[in-house]
């Protein structure tokens, strides 16, 4: 039975790795995939009842995954269908290129480490069209802006979906994961940042020719205002109230949830259904990519097969005779989610590792979540983030390796050697 485990997930992670030379959507691989395993686990084993109980218990934490993310990713739809954005990139002003690099950088680090890196990178690498004429400057800053965004993400519990799922899962906390990952992050920001920079130093940004209309925008000052800061605030404190309640983070982003839709349908209530169609978090929720949800749900379903039937801990244990050190096995991990999704390297991880050996804040899991949420940086198709940059500014994939795969190489392998210094000082 576990040959022919084994065998289906290979075949199905090939699969989703090959998903666009297959044309054949991951999330509909990672459905079947799922399927597939919990039905030969069912028929190869006696006892029916133990694996319902077991498909049972991993149902419950892959949903508190997906009602998060659903919850965040329609905060940031209303958000941006409100123009909030406009509040942080309308600042964003400088004649300089070298200039312009490092705030670009920054802003969508710290962006990034509030909503997510996809949604960052989309609005970030947008605002460059606005801001930059030449194809070839844009194309620089979109590189950054990948590195940034999945630097930003990597050291908050809400930044990115790796993160994320270790802080529900409960390997990490909020604020420890916080105040351990961020001088890594940072590093692995700052390195390719003082490299391109100075490349371009002396160069001049060149505007795009202004167009008619350009201006116009559907809400009010007030409006954008209001929802972006409560947006942004609610997503913050999802972390305060899982500590105040110690309830689950997906109840406390569904309460968020509601009273941000409570006070979107106050502030449009004068307006005619036409007016505020668009505005409505009804209309948010059909924008969200649900495509992506039922593909963590299909890929999380498919990993917790394998760690019932100890695939995954045997997997471990190998790595463990085999390489010997825990560092090297999480820095190989983060480099190889460079070249497939971070979502099932991780979640196979946690499957791996258990609490019991490795408990809550503990150097496999800080580390896991700076690779694992860096590491996609080094390929364009690594990422979402980078999937979405390449998509929007038209990158092919071996630009992007020959300008910017090595700079977020040296990146990764500096800012992972600043934590794991850190961590034997601190220790």
């Amino acid at each position: 039975m576990l040959t022919i485990l084994v065998a289906i997930f290979v075949v199905a992670y090939a699969a989703i790795a090959l998903e666009h030379p297959l044309k054949i959507n991951k999330s509909a691989t990672a459905l079947i995939g799922a399927g597939l395993l919990w039905t030969v686990y069912a028929l190869a084993t006696k006892e029916p009842s133990m694996v319902s109980a077991e498909l049972g218990e991993s149902l419950m934490g892959t949903a508190q995954i997906v009602f998060f993310l659903i919850g965040a990713m329609t905060i940031v739809e209303v958000v941006d269908a409100h123009d909030g954005f406009y509040v942080i990139t309308s600042r964003i002003k400088t004649a300089k290129l070298s200039s312009l690099m490092w705030m670009v950088g920054f802003v969508t680090f710290f962006l990034s480490s509030i909503l997510d890196n996809l949604t960052t990178a989309i609005v970030m690498v947008s605002l460059m069209k606005k801001l930059l004429d030449k194809h070839e400057d844009r194309l620089f800053f979109a590189g950054i802006i990948v590195i940034a965004a999945n630097a930003g993400g990597a050291w908050t519990p809400i930044g990115d979906v790796t993160t994320t799922m270790l802080w529900i899962g409960g390997q990490v906390t909020s604020w420890n994961i916080m105040k351990t990952v961020f001088l890594a992050s940072m590093v692995s920001l700052l390195v390719p940042l003082t490299i391109t920079a100075r490349v371009m130093r002396g160069k001049l940004v060149k505007a795009p020719p202004r167009v008619a209309g350009d201006n116009v925008r559907h809400t009010t000052r007030f409006e954008k205002n209001l929802m972006f800061y409560l947006g942004l605030g609610i997503l913050v404190l999802v972390p305060v109230f899982k500590t105040l309640t110690h309830l689950p983070p997906f109840m406390g982003i569904l309460f968020g949830l509601g009273i941000l839709w409570a006070v979107g349908d106050l502030m449009h209530r004068g307006k005619s259904d036409e007016d505020k169609e668009h505005l409505t978090l009804v209309q948010a929720l059909h924008k969200i990519d649900m495509g992506s949800v039922v593909f963590f749900i299909g890929i999380l379903l498919a990993v917790a097969a394998l760690e019932h039937t100890h695939v995954l801990s045997a997997l471990a244990q190998w790595l463990d005779q085999t390489v010997g050190r825990l560092d090297v096995i999480v820095v190989l991990i983060g480099l190889v989610s460079a070249v497939v999704d971070n979502v099932p390297l991780v979640a196979a991880s946690m499957g791996m590792y258990n609490l019991a050996q490795y408990p809550a804040d503990s150097f496999l899991w800080e580390f896991m979540a700076y690779c694992a949420g860096t590491g996609g940086s080094i390929l364009i198709i690594g990422s979402a983030a980078g999937v979405a940059a390449m998509g929007l500014e038209k990158i092919h994939f071996f630009w992007y390796v020959k300008k910017i795969s090595l700079l977020a190489l040296v990146g990764y392998l500096a800012g992972a050697a600043v934590y794991v210094m850190q961590y034997r000082l601190m220790h």
